[in-house]
């Protein structure tokens, strides 16, 4: 036997070229040994490296563009048998352990330029991927990353592309979704009204063609189907809305290049970074606020000044945009109330009443990945939104202080849902799979929870879950034979912005202000605009907004006006002879006031997601019902960024721990101004009414540090008046988790793991 090195390296080293990396590193110093990938990530062994600090000084130096090393250990490896006479890549091998999954990658520069080269073999070719970019996580079956362990099993390579594959001077040197036209998938139209099919380029053309028509095109993309119309015109937006029964909800879309930012943003957007952020490997949709020229059509986003907007993610989303030379509407294909289709057969049963023509391919879709949502602050801060394509399952670090030996599934909440999975010393963001109660979504979820702990050769020893025994999630967790913790929804919110700001499990304890709509609290009480004083493992309630019923339970959610009578038959007097209670009178509202006195369907919640809501409704602005989540709180943000700012009379004070809202309401109707300085003032009053109790509670505790999290903290403008008035206390948010309920499973992983420690002690 002979001495050697041998290196573990985990992190994002599988599907990003790292093998290849390390390959071409190791003959440029004329190093002998292998490097294979395992289910851990890579090993690498040197047989009596003479240039070893070399070499690893230009490993960690040199990565290529989507590697990331989190740990590399080494040790001594004696080497049984004939000495290596050069450097080679050998097959994958098994065994414990997890290697980061990484996210699905939008195609590169160097794919693209191939991509519109004539002379290239790949030209105009849809599923053209390398090193860099392409399919990751939605084409896995299991790890570790190899072509058979993918829906690319399918795709024997041709002989040049097994050529490429196995050149270590080429950029798709090992890269497994490596395909061309001769040997990778393919594209077919089919055209409902008459059972046509086309391939090739003869369906792209006559997709582009339907596009510039005026009709709606189901395309099959990366990790599920989109829903395309031209952006431009009202007329197939109308239909779209019309059949897909979407009357209102903000569509996203997409721009054929970048060129088209400034005339669809407004002058004000920092434009260097939100092309920096749609060009990104994430390629997302971000939310920027629309300019005056209106090149768009209104119904895209009604009544509201931000518009989300992306660029092509995909080889056949470059090639459909180019085509048609506009912006187009690309929206979830999906008919209302279910999850995303995924396959063929599901898209054509799910979309047959509301697309004109699907456009298929045959590698099949394994794992759904809706788009990551993503917008950028004033300051050039990002938030984000939705975490999913291109971002999840991207791993966090358990912060310092925690054990790094327990794994735990945290399921999330109910709504705007994400798993996670905490495995030793790293949280595995799942994917977005929004409402549970919707649909097949329930369906999707549990079949990728059973999946997930597998691909990183997992095993759960905890199920953390949210309290709130009415959820989905939460009963699902209590029927498996694994121990459960119930986690308080708000406590998760804090948790998570903990975490993510790398604040260590002895980091002490913090002022938080949770803003939502709802979250279960330890008595059961329904707390949703809360202020606390928490660490990971405990957390104590401080005040907040007082209990308001919600009338008719959750229609409450549904129909602001109930929100606004709930308010005014509890803070305003004599409320009925005033113009702001004219919406009410439309509806049968003695009949709740006595359901109110009986103590019938009434349960009493502090919720600041309602108490939007009921301001919208007072004035005017509020669908009687919202057709999607938010929607009278989007309106009246809206409103508000059409006022300047002001000074004015709206106060939200303190009595005792809670708000005063009889003085708020009092100060709010009886101002006279317009609609849009009341929105502004609402939110500076709610905001600098939380941030005077945050900044009093900090003096009491001794406390300079406050966080901010939940549903709320999505309204830019109430972010930013919050920013303003908590100053000078440092303020933690969110930024690589959303502050709404997509993000808490993080929190939920890292509370049940506190808890777990201190259990231990």
């Amino acid at each position: 036997m002979s001495q050697a090195i041998e290196l573990k390296i985990t992190g994002k080293v599988q599907g990003v070229g790292f093998r290849p990396f390390v390959f071409m590193l190791a003959q440029e110093l004329g190093l002998k040994g292998h490097v294979f990938n395992d289910s851990a990530g890579v090993t690498i062994r040197l047989f009596q490296p003479e240039n070893l600090p070399l070499f690893l000084k230009r490993l960690k130096e040199e990565l290529p563009p989507l590697a990331k090393i989190d740990q590399l250990s080494q040790a001594p490896f004696f080497w049984d048998g004939n000495e290596p006479c050069d450097f080679s890549i050998q097959f994958s091998q098994g065994g414990t352990g997890s290697s980061d999954i990484l996210a699905d990658v939008a195609t590169c520069s160097d794919c693209l330029r191939e991509m519109n080269d004539p002379t290239d073999r790949r030209y105009r070719y849809p599923f053209l991927n390398c090193t860099n970019c392409g399919p990751r996580f939605t084409i896995i079956k299991d790890m570790p990353y190899d072509r058979p362990q993918t829906s690319m099993a399918g795709f024997p390579l041709c002989k040049a592309c097994a050529e490429e594959y196995a050149d270590p001077s080429n950029r798709r040197f090992h890269a497994q979704p490596v395909a061309c036209p001769e040997c990778g998938p393919e594209i077919s139209l089919f055209i409902s009204h008459d059972l046509s099919i086309f391939k090739g380029e003869k369906a792209l053309q006559s997709a582009i063609s339907a596009l510039k028509e005026g009709k709606i095109l189901a395309i099959k993309g990366l990790g599920g189907f989109h829903l395309a119309c031209l952006a431009t015109e009202d007329a197939p937006i109308t239909r779209l809305r019309e059949r897909k029964h979407r009357p209102s909800k903000p569509f996203a879309v997409m721009l054929p290049n970048q060129g088209w930012l400034s005339k669809i943003c407004a002058e004000n957007m920092l434009f260097s970074e939100v092309e920096a952020l749609l060009k990104s490997p994430s390629a997302p949709i971000v939310l920027v606020k629309k300019n005056k020229k209106r090149l768009l059509s209104s119904l895209i986003a009604p009544h509201l000044e931000e518009i989300g907007i992306m660029l092509p993610a995909n080889p056949l989303q470059h090639l459909l945009l180019e085509g048609v030379g506009l912006p187009c509407v690309m929206t979830s294909g999906n008919k209302s109330g279910f999850a995303p289709a995924l396959s063929n057969q599901a898209a054509l049963e799910q979309l047959k009443d509301i697309a004109d023509l699907f456009l298929f391919h045959d590698r099949e879709i394994l794992e759904r990945a809706d788009d990551s949502v993503l917008r950028f602050h004033a300051q050039g801060k990002k938030e984000i939104l939705r975490r999913a394509r291109g971002l999840a399952p991207d791993a966090l670090m358990v912060p310092e202080g925690f054990p790094k030996d327990k794994t735990i599934l945290a399921l999330g909440g109910d709504l705007k849902n994400s798993f996670c999975l905490l495995h030793h010393d790293k949280i595995f963001t799942g994917p977005h799979f929004g409402d549970l109660n919707q649909g097949n979504v329930f369906e999707q979820w549990e079949k990728m929870l059973a999946k997930f702990p597998k691909l990183y050769h997992a095993s759960p020893e905890i199920i953390a879950l949210d309290a709130h025994p009415g959820y989905r999630s939460h009963q699902w967790g209590k029927e498996q034979t694994l121990p459960s913790v119930e986690i308080y929804h708000h406590h998760a919110h804090i948790a998570t912005c903990l975490g993510e700001n790398h604040r260590p499990l002895l980091g002490g304890k913090i002022i938080a202000l949770t803003l939502d709509g709802l979250g279960y609290g330890e008595k059961g009480e329904i707390w949703g605009g809360e202020c606390f004083l928490a660490d990971y493992k405990n957390f104590q309630h401080l005040g907040g907004l007082p209990p308001v019923p919600l009338l008719g339970g959750d229609l409450a959610a549904k129909e602001p006006w109930r929100n606004l009578l709930a308010q005014f038959h509890q803070f305003v007097p004599d409320w009925e002879r005033l113009p702001e209670a004219e919406e009410i009178k439309k509806h049968p509202y003695p009949i709740l006031l006595n359901a109110l006195k009986a103590g019938i369907n009434a349960p009493l919640a502090s919720s600041c997601g309602r108490f939007f809501e009921a301001v919208s409704a007072a004035l005017g602005i509020a669908p009687q019902r919202q057709t999607y989540e938010g929607e009278a709180a989007c309106l009246l943000e809206s409103l508000a960024w059409q006022a300047e700012e002001c000074v004015h009379p709206v106060k939200l004070p303190l009595k005792g721990t809670s708000f005063d809202l009889e003085i708020f309401w009092q100060s709010l109707l009886n101002w006279k101004a317009g609609k849009a300085e009341k929105a502004w003032a609402f939110h500076d009053a709610l905001a600098k009414g939380f941030a005077d109790l945050a900044k009093d509670s900090a003096r009491k505790h001794h406390l300079t540090d406050v966080m901010l999290s939940g549903g709320c903290l999505h309204n830019l403008l109430l972010k930013e008046r919050l920013e303003k008035h908590l100053h000078p206390l440092k303020i933690l948010t969110h930024s690589e988790l959303p502050s709404g309920d997509g993000g808490i499973s993080v929190g939920q992983a890292l509370i049940a793991l506190a808890n777990l420690e201190k259990d231990n002690k």
